[in-house]
């Protein structure tokens, strides 16, 4: 192997390092009152794609994966229906995150309490060092939430129909990359289910499976089917 790959190997290994640190971290973190542990992450992916949602369900803390329960489902479906590509291999692929890593506990009204805007701050830390260890070349926004924390001003005062359906080049925790607004995948929202968002989120599943760094994913998990097969 060369200098360079050599160099390349290093670098990964180092990266891990800092991932598993971040996530050491976050396992630890217990500054939030009204958050309920455990807190939820997935594994260390080296990967140049990262997914962003809200915050875990009720459901996630135990499984200990994010996006495990009903909304993942619809979530990991849009993937397979556009670009036939399962859900164990997003997951071995995409650096999964979130604006808030534990369960914001239940709303007084009903449903998932947003984070608050602390919470959120201090959630946003542990963002900036997974942006800078993984540099992403696009990153997924899932959910409205997510799209404001990532987009910032661009995302200021527009609706979903205003920012889902294409791509957005962002400055991001230092880092330029490009963006695909997603709507949130939970039952108790319509939105993507009716027009314009059913087309809208079409055209944004089409930008992403066109993006190079999703097309460099899908051949990667093409040649580990493959490895498979011949083996």
């Amino acid at each position: 192997m060369g200098a360079r790959g050599e160099m390349s190997y290093e670098k990964a290994v180092r990266r891990l390092e800092l991932l598993r640190q971040v996530h050491a971290d976050l396992d630890g973190c217990t500054v939030c009152p009204k958050m309920k542990g455990p807190v939820v992450h997935g594994p260390p992916v080296l990967g140049r794609v990262m997914l962003v949602g809200q915050a875990p369900g009720p459901r996630e803390g135990s499984i200990g994966r994010p996006f495990a329960w009903t909304a993942g489902r619809t979530l990991f479906r849009w993937f397979d229906e556009s670009m036939q590509v399962s859900e164990e291999e997003l997951r071995r692929h995409v650096y999964i995150a979130a604006v808030a890593r534990c369960f914001p506990g239940k709303a007084t009204g009903g449903g998932d309490r947003k984070p608050d805007a602390e919470e959120i701050a201090r959630c946003r830390t542990f963002l900036a060092r997974e942006v800078a260890i993984l540099e992403p070349e696009l990153v997924l926004a899932v959910g409205s939430l997510a799209i404001s924390e990532v987009l910032g001003p661009l995302a200021a005062k527009k609706k979903l129909d205003a920012l889902v359906g294409g791509v957005t080049r962002a400055r991001w925790h230092g880092r330029e990359t490009d963006v695909v607004a997603l709507p949130h995948p939970s039952g108790a929202s319509p939105w993507h289910k009716l027009e314009p968002g059913k087309t809208l989120l079409a055209d944004a599943l089409g930008e992403v499976k066109r993006h190079p760094a999703m097309d460099a994913l899908l051949a990667a998990v093409r040649r580990e089917r493959a490895a498979r097969v011949a083996s």
